[in-house]
This record gives C-alpha cells, sequence and structure tokens, in this order.
C-alpha cells in the first residue's frame, strides 16, 4: 500500500512542475504516471491489503513531500558541485530525523562487522551515489520524465525477491510489470520533440513545363559547345 501511494508522486509531480516552471501538462504525462500508478498497485498490492488512515496520510504526504521537493530541486538548485549540493540535502535531512530517532526509536544494539559493512554500502551505494545520479538526472530532465523511474523501485524489488529468494510471479504481477514498463516508456517518449514534416512547395503544371523545357536547353546548348572537340578530334586523331 505505502509503494502505491508512493507511486502518486510521479502524477502530483507534472501538475507541480506547471505551477512552479511553467512546464506545460502533456496528455502522455499524464497517461503514462496513471499507467504506472495502476501497475504498481497490480504488482505488489494483494487481496489481504488493509488500509489504516494513518498510514495512508503518511503515504500521501510523503509522495507530495518527494514531488515538491523534486520539482523545486530543479527550480532552486544553487551554483555549486553536485557532490557539494547531495551533500548538503542529505546532511539536512539526517540532521531532521535525529532528534525524531531520539524520541521514537529503540536503542541501537552493538554493531558488528557485518552491520557496519551494511550501514556503508547504504550510505555509499543507496544514498551518496543514487543521489548525485537523481539530483544530475533532475538538473537535465523534464520532473516528469524523473518521477516515473520511481516506479522501477518496487519492480526492481520484486525481480530480486524472484531472483535470489525463490520468490513465485503470479500472472497479475507479471502484467503489472509491462505495465510499468510500458508506462517509463511512455513518459520518455511524451517529451521527445515533434518532427515537423514541411510539404514541398507546390509547382503548377506550367512551372513543372518550364523546368523540364530549360533542362532540355541546357542539355543541347552543352551538345553544342562539346561538338568542335569531337569534330577535331575525328580529323587530327588528338584533342585539341
Amino acid at each position: 500500500v505505502a509503494a502505491t501511494l508512493g507511486a502518486t508522486q510521479a502524477l502530483a509531480v507534472i501538475f507541480l512542475a506547471r505551477i512552479a516552471l511553467g512546464t506545460p501538462i502533456r496528455v502522455l504525462s499524464v497517461t503514462a504516471a496513471v499507467l504506472g500508478i495502476f501497475g504498481v498497485g497490480v504488482l505488489i498490492l494483494n487481496p489481504n491489503a488493509t488500509l489504516d488512515p494513518i498510514g495512508v496520510i503518511a503515504g500521501v504526504a510523503g509522495a507530495l513531500s518527494m514531488a515538491a521537493g523534486t520539482v523545486l530541486t530543479r527550480k532552486w538548485r544553487p551554483p555549486v558541485s553536485l557532490l557539494t549540493f547531495t551533500a548538503w540535502q542529505l546532511t539536512a535531512g539526517g540532521l531532521l530525523l535525529v532528534p525524531l530517532a531520539m524520541l521514537f526509536e529503540p536503542a541501537l544494539p552493538p554493531l558488528s562487522l557485518s552491520n557496519i559493512a551494511g550501514f556503508t554500502y547504504l550510505a555509499l551505494n543507496g544514498a551518496a551515489l543514487t543521489y548525485v545520479l537523481w539530483f544530475r538526472g533532475i538538473a537535465r530532465l523534464e520532473p516528469s520524465v524523473i518521477s516515473t523511474l520511481g516506479f522501477l523501485s518496487p519492480l526492481s524489488a520484486v525481480v530480486l525477491g524472484w531472483a535470489f529468494l525463490g520468490q513465485a510471479l503470479s500472472m497479475g504481477q507479471l502484467i503489472g510489470a509491462a505495465v510499468i514498463i510500458g508506462s517509463v516508456w511512455l513518459s520518455q517518449r511524451s517529451v521527445q520533440p515533434e518532427v515537423q514534416v514541411v510539404p514541398a512547395p507546390f509547382r503548377s503544371t506550367k512551372t513543372r513545363r518550364l523546368a523540364f523545357l530549360s533542362r532540355i536547353k541546357a542539355l543541347i546548348n552543352g551538345a553544342k559547345s562539346y561538338s568542335p572537340l569531337v569534330k577535331s578530334r575525328n580529323i587530327h586523331g588528338v584533342e585539341q
């Protein structure tokens, strides 16, 4: 349920980008976002899923917050390096979570080497590297294109579960995966520039006839200018 609610951020980004950046709302972009939400729901929801009001509010708030961050990152990016920008974003987010973690989370148990290795992997690959690539994409692509890539997160989790944990995939999940991939492709397609076909200028029958006669006349003149050379070669045997 949380992943499905989080998928709604792609739709929110389209409308927030219109307000903050003036980006046009494209039918293909909206269609791709709706298809992606549907695909995520088909992929991970099951008949036993229940809705908790507080959880739903938190999920929607998180999706809107992520959507606003995606759009405003494009609008307010400061003139610093991408690594510095990412580092400050993650530091600010971590500082905001520290008091909440101290109030509501239990104390950390003693950490083993495996725990430290896991935290290191998450910090470097799951946070630093991925967010650098994320912000780089936001700087170069439209937010609506970037946000639909979030549909691939639950899809990746399901595929990894199938590959490494032996989890079975139902026909509904396969359909949901296909819909997600199609929605991401459609989102990329929606921002491609349209190729305008310029029709050839209309030429009347009279104009075409005059052009044809001009070409015939040019060929005749060329043949006349070449004939003295032919006669000269026939008489003397060498080219003059």
